[in-house]
């Protein structure tokens, strides 16, 4: 039997680190890309890794690169997140937009080159759904996946966007040619991710991990929300499980392309208590930001998952409770002691 080939693309980023370490643990062969290079440690899991040009999904040096290996599969995690989105939402559209584009079209080509169905997984999230009042959020308490879907940020509505990209070349492309097409689409709307492992880079939900990651640290933390604002959150492990699971679903069981996925909802104060009950010294503050506290006062305060529950068996291993105690407290505290014993030295 051959070994599975599968490209990542945005593979420098959070879900990046845990989804090659998931996949090369499984013995696949990956192809890793990303505007930069990769750390050594995750380098050597990939058998190939491409960087600059070849490993910018809007460039069409990524292309010529990528086609010239039997890719199955193309988990496709490039993207500009949230609140860098909105410091420059042409930059934001150009990535998350074209590039999405590319990996579609490039999809579709491998698929006529290699004669099979290429599956495309891509990463979605709540920013899709907008309210445009605090009260209209609190009213819909889970959104289910065709509420509410105005978003208001260049973020959700390239995510949106893509999301219809993607359904269009799954169901829609080449039919009035009479061609064959070969993309099979697959995409979860993820909630807020926490890692223990990797430092937040540019999301709006990243307060909770920040919050965690500055106590761990022993420094003092301002947080930019208010202190009743919700939203859902996952461990980063159950995102990626989620990911591979979707993945891995025959598509006799999928009734729809993009499913909801959620774990746990707490205020931004449920969280820094969580945190202090493991960090009693932690310092956490609220001064929320204007900007950043609209975006997520657009966002749903939790999702409906059902679907996602009844056509492939969701079910997400970490709770509010247990995440800190099993996977985010340990991990954070194992990440800071070797810090400081490598300081040392």
């Amino acid at each position: 039997m051959s070994v599975p080939t599968i490209l990542i693309t945005g593979a420098g980023g959070e879900m990046g680190h845990a989804l090659i370490k998931a996949l090369s643990n499984a013995g696949v062969e990956i192809v890793a890309s990303d505007l930069r290079p990769l750390a050594p440690e995750l380098a050597q899991r990939c058998a190939v890794v491409l960087h600059g040009s070849h490993g910018d999904v809007t460039n069409p040096a990524f292309i010529e690169a990528v086609s010239q290996y039997p890719i199955e599969r193309i988990f496709h995690l490039a993207a500009v997140l949230s609140t860098a989105a909105e410091r420059d939402p042409v930059r934001a559209h150009r990535i998350n937009v074209d590039g999405t584009l590319n990996v579609l079209e490039l999809a579709q080509q491998l698929g006529c080159t290699y004669q099979q169905h290429v599956r495309v997984i891509f990463p979605s999230t709540i920013a899709v759904y907008g309210f445009e009042s605090l009260d209209a959020k609190l009213h819909c308490r889970k959104v289910g996946e065709n509420d509410a879907l105005q978003p208001q940020t260049l973020y959700g509505i390239a995510k949106l966007h893509c999301e219809r990209l993607g359904i269009y070349y799954n169901s829609h492309y080449k039919k009035l040619s009479g061609e064959k097409h070969w993309v099979d689409f697959r995409s979860l709307r993820f909630p807020g991710l926490i890692s223990a492992d990797t430092l937040p880079a540019g999301g709006t939900s990243d307060y909770a991990p920040e919050m965690l990651h500055a106590a761990a640290r022993g420094e003092q933390y301002v947080c930019f929300v208010r202190p009743d604002t919700q939203i859902p959150f996952m461990a980063m492990p159950d995102g990626v499980r989620a990911l591979l699971q979707l993945a891995d679903a025959a598509p006799e069981q999928l009734s729809r392309r993009v499913y909801n996925i959620g774990a746990f909802a707490p205020t931004a104060a449920e969280i820094a208590q969580m945190i202090q009950r493991y960090f009693p010294d932690a310092a956490i503050e609220f001064e929320p930001d204007p900007q950043r506290q609209a975006i997520v006062d657009s966002w749903c305060a939790d999702v409906n998952d059902s679907a996602a529950r009844r056509d492939w068996g969701w079910q997400p291993l970490y709770d509010f409770e247990y995440a800190f105690a099993d996977y985010l407290v340990p991990a954070v505290r194992r990440r800071y002691a070797t810090i400081e014993a490598t300081d040392r030295h």
